[in-house]
């Protein structure tokens, strides 16, 4: 038998579904306390999930404050939405 690669799963702190890893976007916090999107899966730090171009999921981590809690940070509301932003237009760094 052939070894199969298991696809790794990931939970959306907004809407708590769980998807593969691939189809979610990272949001992390960086080792300097910075909160930042990371398209590439890759960066150093602490990250959660969250379902890409779906600005509601993200409004709703904020508002349970699961986002908060996944990070192991406080966000404010402008931190919010920077992220919504960066989120809705799809830029990477």
């Amino acid at each position: 038998m052939e070894n199969a690669k298991r696809e790794k799963l990931r939970q959306c702190v907004g809407c708590r579904s769980i998807l593969p890893k691939q189809s979610l976007t990272r949001i992390i916090r960086t080792p300097d306390g910075h909160v930042e999107v990371d398209y590439t899966g890759r960066k150093n730090g602490r990250g959660a999930y969250i379902c890409p171009g779906n600005t509601k999921c993200l409004v709703t981590a904020f508002k349970h404050k699961a986002l908060d809690r996944a990070l192991k940070v406080s966000l404010d509301e402008e931190t919010v939405e920077r992220l919504k932003k960066e989120l809705e237009d799809g830029c990477s760094e």
